[in-house]
């Protein structure tokens, strides 16, 4: 009786830890860059995790698929709005192939700084940006950052607008980001990310618009000499969910992952930026010939028409209110 008592105690415990350990809620987030310490897109999936941990002890099993485990960018939306992957650190610029208004982030010289940014992306801007989404099936929970897009080049360094005059530089394949380098008087090359290195160490291309980690990362500076922080660009990523996934979830559980993702984002937010202040003194420490631009306005200036040219694909509402809220309507 003993032993039989034994084994029905033991088969109980287990059915009891089983049901423990089920009755944590698997969310699987992926992304596609490394799972680095450093990486922008890693930590805003690691620390929205912490923060869910924190708001909602043992209620979600959080899983990590980084490195395009999960496929690539336009795979992993299109996976999210139709319940096959629960969540996504996912590029503006992406996004903005699903959704045009998403464009607005990669509008060149739209932000002076992080803090315009941050102002505008939780604010009404980035609601309606986050808002457009929901009619395809996702939940957009907020915006991190991956830093500011800068050039670095082998002719000359960026001053003034008319520095850029005749470089080729090599840009992402966006007609947006193509647009803006010719309307600023280089010579833009749209170019696939895994050709790029040789492409400059070559001489096919003079240059390219990178930001700050992915120069380091990536040892940009052993192929390339001038580096002016441009700040053309603003790389705004966003925290993506399945709204198939939220359905599932009871309504704290969705109160705690709306939380733990304006948590989270902030500190991304402030880890990014500590990152990126270490890795420009690494990259003056590796040589590279570092400046700041002259005139900022003089750039926004020479840009404007691309504003007007993509004002019907992002939406002429839209930009008229942002420009009016970083006050310069």
């Amino acid at each position: 009786m003993r032993t039989i008592f034994t084994g029905i105690l033991s088969t109980l415990l287990l059915a009891g830890g089983l049901a423990t350990a089920q009755a944590a809620t698997e969310l699987r987030i992926g992304w596609t860059t490394s799972d680095s310490e450093v990486d922008p897109y890693a930590v805003a999936a690691r620390q929205f995790a912490a923060s869910l941990e924190e708001l909602a002890p043992g209620a979600f099993n959080v899983r990590f698929f980084p490195s395009r485990q999960l496929g690539d960018e336009r795979e992993m939306l299109e996976n999210i709005a139709i319940g096959a992957q629960d969540a996504g650190v996912i590029t503006g610029t992406a996004i903005a192939t699903m959704e045009s208004s998403f464009q607005l982030n990669d509008l060149p010289f739209l932000y002076q700084d992080a803090a315009e940014a941050h102002a505008l992306l939780d604010g009404p801007v980035g609601d309606q940006l986050l808002g457009s989404l929901a009619d395809r099936g996702i939940v957009g929970l907020g915006f991190g950052e991956a830093g500011f897009r800068h050039s670095i080049n082998n002719v000359r360094p960026i001053h003034s607008p008319e520095d850029f005059d005749g470089i080729r530089f090599r840009v992402q394949p966006s007609d947006l980001f193509v647009d803006a380098f010719e309307a600023i008087g280089s010579s833009p090359t749209p170019m696939a990310w895994g050709e790029v290195f040789t492409a400059v160490q070559q001489g096919a291309v003079d240059g390219l618009e990178i930001p700050l980690t992915v120069i380091a990362a990536n040892n940009y500076d052993e192929v390339t000499t001038y580096l002016s922080l441009t700040g053309h660009a603003y790389n705004a990523i966003a925290l993506l969910v399945s709204q198939r996934f939220m359905d599932g979830l009871s309504e704290d559980e969705r109160d705690a992952i709306h939380q733990a993702a304006a948590q989270g984002l902030a500190k991304q937010r402030q880890i990014n930026a500590e990152n990126e202040a270490a890795t420009l003194d690494e990259l003056i420490e590796r040589g590279m010939e570092m400046n700041e631009i002259d005139d900022p306005a003089a750039f926004q200036q020479k840009v404007l028409p691309v504003y007007d040219a993509y004002r019907e694909t992002i939406g002429s509402s839209l930009i008229d209110d942002a420009l009016s809220e970083l006050g310069r309507d």
